[in-house]
């Protein structure tokens, strides 16, 4: 399928103007993490050196960030709550970004990236964002990290809640296991073992219980999956608002599709507030538009659209649907992700 990317969700659940905390948000000055019941709020980190705003890079979508990069297969599965009720956040942006197993980012070519050439500054692999599904959850293939002088293991990762809030951190691994994919690739991670522990990394050093995720052995022997649970500011099940959702509720707002999960058939349902042109577009995770409806000449009111798999000749799996509306205020767009049941 032929990628479109130029259209692709520039909308405010994945591509809001606030990609980044503000230096003045008191979340970026947190060094421990606040306990709120249940959740533990994930402690706020620097976005690094190397960080590079995806907001309004589309090609940034997919769920495999590998490219040409070789390295031990990595699945990674992050699972985002809510800190005021423990509930999974669902229809937020999870952007990663990490090194390869040199140690190099793609993306820039300093000093500081060792090893990196000109051609570097140009390369995008091992960055990417997924939106998160029912169950609050988002998955990337990937490689296992190598490391570089004075920092541990680790990746970055970024949850942009709304176009107002955005919580960035860095996730790290047991030492102990992280050695041993070392130790048992030396082909690849030529460098050897990681000389920093968590303790020692001027990151990690005040403290890094909530930042460490797991790392299991998959099934076929040579690739290792990870998981870990992050709890962000706000309420599982509901959306961040910031000034691009206001927008657009005055316009127009886009529900969540039901049944969600889905299995064949779903609905996805639409309130319109003024006489409105529609345009609905299905993406695949990896950033393929695979269909689009258009409707024209809506008066106010409920919207209903129905989806059959089948009909549309698409095979049943997740997909994040958006919504486009023109009307004589402008355009305005969301996004949401329609879950397969398992």
């Amino acid at each position: 399928m032929k990628k479109n990317r130029r259209d692709f969700i520039k909308a405010t659940g994945l591509l809001g103007a606030a990609s980044f905390l503000p230096l003045n948000n008191p979340l970026s000055m947190l060094n421990k993490a606040d306990n709120f019941g249940d959740c533990v709020l994930i402690p706020s980190e620097t976005a690094g050196p190397f960080p590079l705003d995806l907001t309004d890079n589309t090609y940034y979508f997919r769920q495999d960030v590998r490219e040409d990069r070789t390295g031990t297969l990595l699945k990674l599965k992050l699972k985002i709550i809510g800190l005021q009720n423990c509930l999974p956040m669902q229809n937020v942006r999870v952007n990663i970004w990490h090194c390869d197993r040199a140690g190099l980012y793609s993306g820039y070519y300093n000093p500081m990236n060792t090893g990196s050439t000109p051609e570097t500054a140009n390369m995008k692999w091992l960055r990417g964002y997924q939106l998160t599904d029912a169950n609050g959850e988002v998955e990337f293939i990937t490689i296992f990290p190598g490391w570089y002088q004075g920092r541990t293991c680790h990746i970055h990762f970024q949850v942009h809640v709304s176009s107002s809030y955005s919580a960035i951190s860095q996730l790290t691994f047991d030492v102990d296991t992280k050695q041993a994919i070392y130790a048992a690739n030396p082909a690849e991670y030529t460098k050897g073992p990681d000389p920093t522990t968590p303790s020692k990394d001027n990151i990690f050093s005040d403290g890094y219980q909530y930042q460490v995720a797991t790392l299991t052995p998959g099934d076929d022997g040579g690739s290792y999956n990870s998981y870990m649970e992050i709890a962000v500011k706000g309420s599982g099940t509901t959306a961040g608002t910031g000034h691009l959702e206001k927008e657009n509720a005055k316009n127009f707002t886009l529900g969540q599709n039901y049944p969600n999960p889905y299995i064949d058939e779903t609905t996805i349902p639409i309130r319109l507030l003024h006489p409105s042109s529609l345009t609905l577009d299905l993406f695949d995770l990896q950033g393929n538009k695979v269909t689009s409806i258009q409707k024209n000449n809506l008066l106010p009111g409920e919207l209903n659209i129905p989806l059959n798999m089948k009909t549309l000749g698409l095979p049943a799996r997740s997909y994040v649907y958006q919504v486009t509306i023109k009307n004589n205020n402008g355009t305005y767009k969301d996004c949401k992700m329609m879950t397969l049941a398992k």
